[in-house]
């Protein structure tokens, strides 16, 4: 008898939790929640894992949030025939990444750095520490680990609810933005229409929130929050920007003595973050010179017409439909003035 309570109970239990699934799910899909997934160290490892493709086939993307957003991935596999892989890591300086691909001897192949000068030009702690925390991972993850992300990603894929960055308790507790006090310091949170994220790890903006100034100025608040931390704070001394640089060249020194290829660009930005930024970090001092002290070439949006004039909703990311054209112009560029060669 207590066997077929107990039955009955399990029984119950797994049917009430199917029918809050199927509501929760249909509830979300029905107020146009679509899937994203949880771009967090298994998922970077599974494209660091990709680096090792020829060389004629496939392009490293490594950088900030910008190229996330503004590389369309579709259409650059579309055009070119040629397999992008996304490193690119929100608020983070992509020096550790450079230097971790530069100190594998396994990787020969063609890649491509952006350049957010705030956050390349940078040694602050917070910025380098969820590049060397996936990184780590990547090098040390078990075959167990790989496992569970297969099971995840097929999970990922059918149910909404599983975005454990908007959805999670820890997430919904995050979005109810219990303000700042003595002892404790509240992050601003983004909106969740602000960033979603593919398997390929490519991010984007919602069709809501392009259309949504509303949203579009609350994350402008998150960057003039930002820039506010920022004020204020002693320029880097010079010693430092010269390390940095000289790191750069070094890591970029053994990709190009394997056979490699590094091209670095510059991607849009635009509004008062655009003038801070060029205030911050003049042309000639910045840019200019990590192009030649490295001898790489490199692509910067400002030297193009058709990729200055682009609009970004929040002044830092482009929308989808603007990285679409903003990822054809690239891919011409490539080919008709650096002398890059696809399969297509």
């Amino acid at each position: 008898m207590p066997e077929k309570t107990l039955l009955k109970s399990a029984i119950l239990t797994a049917a009430l939790v199917a029918v809050a699934v199927i509501c929760c799910e249909i509830y979300l899909r029905a107020h146009g929640v679509h899937i994203s997934y949880d771009d967090g160290p298994p998922l970077w490892s599974d494209k660091r894992a990709m680096v090792y493709e020829p060389s004629g086939q496939t392009v490293v993307f490594i950088g900030s949030s910008r190229i996330k957003y503004d590389l369309d991935i579709p259409t650059w596999e579309d055009i070119t025939g040629c397999h992008a892989v996304q490193l690119a890591i929100e608020g983070s300086s992509p020096r550790p990444t450079l230097e971790d691909l530069a100190r594998d001897p396994h990787f020969k192949g063609r890649l491509i750095v952006d350049v957010t000068e705030g956050l390349f030009f940078s040694n602050a702690p917070p910025n380098m520490e969820s590049p060397n925390k996936n990184i780590k991972y990547y090098t040390d993850r078990t075959p167990a680990q790989r496992a569970s992300f297969e099971l995840n990603r097929v999970l990922e894929s059918g149910l909404v609810l599983l975005d454990k960055e908007n959805f999670s308790l820890n997430a919904q507790l995050d979005m109810l933005e219990i303000p700042s006090r003595p002892g404790v310091f509240m992050m601003p949170i983004f909106p969740m229409d602000f960033k979603q994220c593919t398997y390929e790890r490519q991010a984007y903006m919602t069709d809501r929130f392009v259309s949504d100034t509303t949203l579009q100025n609350k994350v402008k608040g998150i960057w003039d929050f930002f820039g506010r931390m920022r004020k204020g704070a002693p320029p880097m001394p010079e010693a430092e920007l010269t390390a940095i640089f000289q790191s750069v060249k070094a890591a970029t020194d053994q990709i190009k003595a394997r056979g490699g290829e590094v091209l670095f660009v510059r991607t849009p930005s635009s509004g008062p973050l655009l003038m801070g930024e060029n205030r911050a970090f003049p042309r000639e001092t910045h840019w200019d010179h990590l192009l030649a002290l490295t001898a790489c070439p490199g692509i910067h949006y400002a030297d193009y017409p058709s990729m200055n004039q682009f609009i970004c909703p929040e002044n830092s990311h482009l929308s989808r439909a603007d990285a679409v054209v903003f990822t054809r112009h690239l891919i011409e560029i490539l080919t008709k003035e650096k002398g890059w060669r696809f399969l297509k």
